[in-house]
């Protein structure tokens, strides 16, 4: 059974500077929540209740939402202003926070591995907060995946096909398809040209990994950018296991640009949003 959701949230966010300059990205709002939240929300109801922040140097405001505000909590007491705190309350009764900080940015495949502390000889999830997934009619996208785990034991990765012209952005997997949308990978690039790219099956932010992912991340050098890539970590599960790619069910925005963040800004607010409650 997977109990954790590991989460790389120390990442710099350039592209929304400068309201990132003093603000995590994570904590930018799509409405009224933050984009971190909505992610914790789709790991607790995927049964992953010990949430693992891997934080970094101005951070602390994603500890602090994640935790009581006595003296807010205080004012607000007994008013109408009150329900407002109630789907945070609901995520702090669920959840267990666990952080660890990451000291340097090299890469996704650094940060899971700095998580590792708060992980231990376990299958876990990953959830990026850039990709904000929503389902609201059916089951989150953990969720799903979790259930693939259980059926498979193997790592796994969540795709989406994209235009080839937006594919140097992602991981690009190939692979034999085992029907339903589920394939098994045989091959993964990081951020291929489009000429280069073995599909346009690309790797959005959601995993669930298998502990022995950490030993490998310890063992891969860098690659692109001189980062320590997860992509080339799963290639090595993959050659000498399993690795399955999954084209999962319900809308993905990419909150880390711009144009993904506005678009999903207002998804929120004209499917979701209810005053109180969202």
């Amino acid at each position: 059974m997977i109990r954790k959701c590991l989460f790389p949230v120390a990442g710099y966010g350039t592209r929304f500077l400068p309201a990132t300059k003093s603000m995590p990205k994570e904590m930018l709002p799509i409405v009224n929540k933050p984009l971190v939240q909505y992610g914790v929300e789709e790991a607790i109801d995927a049964g992953l209740k010990e949430i693992a922040l891997v934080t970094g140097r101005g951070k602390r405001a994603i500890a602090d939402h994640f935790d009581i505000s006595y003296e807010l909590e205080s004012q607000i007491a007994g008013t109408s202003k009150e329900r407002y705190l109630d789907c945070i309350r609901n995520v702090l009764d669920k959840g267990t926070f666990m952080m660890t900080r990451q000291r340097q940015m090299k890469g996704l495949g650094h940060a899971i591995l700095t998580g590792e502390c708060l992980i231990g000889n376990e299958a876990f999830g990953v959830i990026l907060s850039d990709d904000l997934c929503l389902n609201h009619d059916d089951e989150g996208v953990m969720a799903q995946m979790v259930k693939l785990y259980n059926q498979f034991r193997c790592s796994i990765v969540a795709i989406q096909e994209v235009p080839l012209e937006d594919i140097e952005k992602y991981g690009v997997i190939a692979g034999e398809e085992m029907g339903d949308g589920l394939y098994r990978v045989s091959s993964m690039v990081e951020k291929p040209k489009p000429e280069d790219a073995p599909t346009n099956m690309a790797v959005i932010g959601r995993y669930i990994l298998t502990p022995d992912i950490f030993d490998i991340l310890r063992d891969t050098p860098p690659g692109k950018n001189g980062e320590v890539q997860l992509t080339d970590a799963l290639m090595t599960q993959a050659k000498n296991g399993c690795v399955l790619a999954y084209k999962f069910r319900g809308k993905r925005f990419d909150c880390g640009s711009v144009p993904g963040f506005i678009e999903a800004t207002n998804y929120v607010y004209e499917n979701i949003y209810s005053e109180g409650s969202a």
